[in-house]
């Protein structure tokens, strides 16, 4: 069985994480990433064993279901095409407010301490040297952004 540098076996977490962002002017013309683009390093495993989120969310700040792509990168200062790929997508609620979780997460192999129905069993595995990036998705800036949230744990 696998484990990290610390030698913990898988899905035993240091210490919790976290992270909610805005996307205000973050942007990428499209799903790949062909050119400069603004995304925003949500998380960074560069230096650390990696991280496990069970829970990736939006938060709509507007009534536009603003598109948000996800991309891992080895890449820690931009997110280059080379080097991006693309992960996943969340649409935010066209109510202010409203909160959406991803729910297209992998889903993972080892026991989770939730009970209830399949969907709980999902969560993304940020390997180390690895980066987690976000933009909307647009043509033009975005001053009414969602919120991202990530929550997990690191390794």
């Amino acid at each position: 069985m696998a484990s990290t540098s610390s030698n913990k076996q898988p899905l035993l977490v240091d210490h919790i994480l976290h992270e909610v962002v805005s996307l205000d002017n973050r942007i990428i013309g499209q799903m790949d990433v062909v050119g400069t683009n603004d995304a925003l390093q949500v998380l960074s495993a560069i230096s650390t064993d990696g991280a496990i989120l069970e829970s990736i969310y939006t938060i709509s700040r507007s009534t536009t279901p603003h598109k948000v792509n996800l991309y891992f990168s080895s890449s820690f200062d931009y997110l280059r095409p080379t080097e991006a790929v693309f992960i996943g997508s969340i649409t935010a609620a066209t109510t202010a407010g409203n909160v959406v979780e991803w729910d297209a997460a992998p889903k993972i192999l080892a026991p989770f301490p939730q009970v209830g129905n399949e969907a709980q069993f999902r969560a993304l595995y940020v390997p180390k040297n690895t980066c987690l990036w976000a933009a909307v998705e647009s043509a033009s800036n975005v001053t009414d952004a969602p919120l991202l949230g990530v929550q997990g744990g690191w390794y």
